[in-house]
């Protein structure tokens, strides 16, 4: 759940936010006509990510890194026409509509579309995700997954709508296409690093190799490995563009300026002040929520799970079989060992005790899906590290899904027995 959670949020905000201040710059240059080019424009862009992703899942024709490589070649012409219109344009609020209000209207609505283009079709394949490992529709594994999913999308929603209306009432209008320009500036930044990627790694047109490490690599390089190593930074900038919006106007609904003639009148501006900094503060509120999504949510979600150390057990050479007292692993929690072979390969085995049973749950540290990623306890549960599925603990033992791959066993004195053969065969699974 948190795992969707945070990607898609992390996904979509900045193409959430540079999308919805151009949709009310344009509505307050141009009125209705310049909203509904814009409308246009964001829903053909949500039909072609709908497109894109459906030929990225169902065939492998399309490479994301070169895809991506043309993606910021219009973005950045598109955001540089944007830009340049604006500033030639775009000064006055509800201008007569003119060529150059045309071009503008043309060049930023093209651009909120890529940038729709450009996030959305990612998202939408995060979705065919959810049902793997054998899970249905219906399963606990898939709704929870898709709560975190439409979670993300529900809270970007609202944050759109409260911020379109935060930028339909500040005042003076120039404050929008200020704060746009540098919101689509810095994003610009981001996507002239990521451009020359495909053109170093391949030195497509450079004629010549090109690595890291190179000399020649120059600034282009290390652009490149800036922007990428600083993703987050252009996606703070935006956040911070927004809540400029937000503070600018809930300061703006502390004082009434406009005349009144009677007390009805001053009662109506009073409730209109107050419904400004309810928005105000529920643009912030929503990037506080995003904030707190994109770091600790994120932190959290993907530290690193240390397994637990390996416990000791007894091997009978002459026998042939390593054995494990049941009186250590009669307790319902799971319980580790590993054997180092011959090869200097370290195979793993997990036990757990069934509830209600006096049978155990026994495999390797490893399934035929996630590889040898090894399996945690977490509030009684058994978790795949890699994937995080919850195992069901009664399964364990049977082949199948994300299952740890059964290890035989058996119960002699006191103790449970595996074969030194059946630990040695599972070399294969953690060399």
């Amino acid at each position: 759940m948190f795992k969707y959670l945070w990607m898609v949020t992390q996904d979509l905000f900045l193409a959430v936010t540079l999308a919805t201040l151009m949709h009310v710059m344009l509505y307050r240059l141009y009125g209705r006509k310049g909203r509904m080019i814009h409308g246009i424009a964001l829903g053909t862009g949500v039909l072609a990510s709908i497109a894109l992703a459906a030929v990225k899942y169902n065939t492998n024709l399309i490479i994301s890194s070169h895809w991506n490589h043309y993606i910021y070649a219009v973005i950045l012409t598109l955001t540089a026409l944007t830009v340049l219109f604006t500033l030639l344009f775009g000064r006055k609020e509800n201008s007569v509509a003119t060529a150059g209000g045309t071009l503008l209207c043309a060049a930023g609505s093209l651009l909120s579309a890529t940038l729709v283009f450009y996030s959305l079709p990612g998202v939408l394949l995060y979705s065919f995700s959810f049902n793997t490992m054998g899970q249905g529709y219906l399963s606990s594994y898939y709704m929870v997954r898709m709560a975190g999913w439409l979670g993300a999308l529900i809270l970007l929603l609202v944050y759109s709508r409260l911020l379109s209306r935060c930028a339909l009432f500040i005042k003076p209008f120039g404050l929008v296409p200020f704060t746009l320009n540098i919101g689509l500036l810095s994003f610009a930044v981001y996507c002239f690093g990521r451009f020359f990627v495909p053109w170093v790694n391949r030195a497509k047109w450079l004629r010549w190799p090109v690595k890291y490490s190179d000399a020649a690599y120059g600034w282009i390089g290390s652009w490149m490995m800036f922007t990428a190593n600083h993703s987050m930074l252009f996606i703070w900038i935006t956040a911070a563009i927004a809540v400029l919006l937000a503070i600018l106007l809930f300061r703006q609904g502390m004082v009434i300026r406009d005349p009144y003639e009677n007390p009805a009148q001053l009662r109506k501006l009073k409730a209109r002040n107050r419904h400004w900094r309810r928005v105000a503060a529920g643009v912030i509120v929503c990037i506080i929520l995003c904030t707190v999504i994109m770091t600790a949510v994120k932190t959290n979600d993907t530290k690193q799970v240390e397994l637990s150390a390996p416990e000791t057990f007894t091997v009978d050479e002459e026998a042939g079989v390593i054995l494990v007292p049941l009186e250590n692993v009669s307790d319902g929690h799971l319980h580790r060992f590993e054997y180092k072979t011959e090869k200097n390969i370290s195979v793993r085995w997990i036990v757990v005790k069934k509830p209600n049973s006096a049978s155990f749950g026994v495999g390797l540290d490893a399934c035929e899906v996630c590889g040898n990623a090894g399996y945690f306890e977490r509030s009684g549960q058994i978790i795949c590290k890699r994937c995080d599925v919850v195992m069901n603990i009664n399964t364990i033992g049977f082949k199948g899904g994300c299952n740890p791959i059964p290890l035989a066993y058996e119960m002699k004195d006191g103790n449970l027995a595996f074969k030194l053969s059946d630990i040695i065969a599972g070399e294969k699974e953690f060399r």
